[in-house]
């Protein structure tokens, strides 16, 4: 499925050939016949690949799609096949290349951290790029994780900066947005430990452990478990600096999923482009 509709692609090819391609055109050879192919250059999980194959047909060409996105492939596996002239293959080559590496950056980096954190859910903020939300959270369950908050608009998240205008208890706070808003999660950011037992206390469904590093996860899980006036203890949700690197030590100290910003600076995945051109 497209993240992004005809519109936005048409879009995209409009801003890189805005006034034809001065290159194909000067040359001569738009009307010869070509094909191309995408691989992947190293291991990545691949992502877009719908996307730019419609790029290449928006710009007048054919294209064939070898695999789905979300799935991982090694060095040298073929992605997608485009047919057409030269001048449709040359308009929408740069624009899908740079959609697949970019998306397929993203969707290989939240794989890592999913893998790392070995059954544990991995959510992704919504600190993407700004302008890229659809196909930022096409490549974060491209590569197996969730969306944490689409947008402030779906979820209920407590900051400290919204806490800073109340002149109410914790309590009051959780119990006034439980009858405002009944069906949704109270999540509670918490800086500290003692900030952690307080939202507890008061109620919150999930306390979002921010920057705790794995030995503070541990030290909160352990009083979450212990307190025996709650029937039920909130979910922890590890934040802040959750990597590949790091995901099996939040999971291993307690963390019931991982919040992360991460993939969203993965360095792109590279994608080979072989011309040819067809008789």
């Amino acid at each position: 499925m497209q993240a992004l509709n005809d519109s936005q692609l048409q879009a995209l090819l409009e801003d890189d050939v805005p006034c034809a391609d001065l290159t194909t055109d000067t040359l001569g050879i738009g009307t010869q016949l070509a094909q191309l192919e995408f691989r992947a250059r190293f291991p990545m999980t691949v992502c877009a690949r719908e996307e730019a194959a419609r790029l290449f047909e928006l710009a007048g060409g054919r294209a064939n799609l070898s695999v789905r996105s979300g799935t991982a492939v090694d060095a040298g596996a073929l992605i997608l096949e485009a047919r057409g002239s030269a001048a449709s293959l040359h308009t929408a080559w740069k624009a899908a290349q740079t959609l697949v590496e970019w998306a397929s950056g993203i969707a290989t980096c939240t794989a890592a951290i999913v893998a790392a954190a070995n059954g544990v859910t991995v959510a992704c903020t919504r600190k993407h790029v700004p302008g890229t939300k659809t196909l930022s959270a096409k490549a974060v369950r491209a590569g197996g994780g969730i969306m944490h908050r689409l947008g402030l608009s779906e979820s209920l998240l407590v900051f400290a900066e919204h806490r800073l205008f109340l002149d109410e208890s914790p309590a009051q706070t959780i119990s006034r947005l439980r009858r405002a808003q009944p069906e949704k999660k109270i999540v509670a950011e918490v800086a500290d430990l003692a900030q952690a037992a307080i939202w507890a206390e008061a109620g919150a469904d999930v306390l979002q452990l921010e920057k705790f590093t794995p030995e503070s996860v541990a030290a909160c899980r352990l009083v979450m478990d212990g307190n025996l006036a709650r029937q039920s203890r909130p979910l922890l949700a590890a934040a802040g600096g959750i990597r590949a690197d790091n995901a099996a030590a939040y999971v291993a100290a307690g963390a019931d999923f991982l919040v992360t910003s991460a993939p969203y600076t993965a360095a792109p995945r590279d994608v080979q482009v072989n011309f040819r051109k067809s008789e």
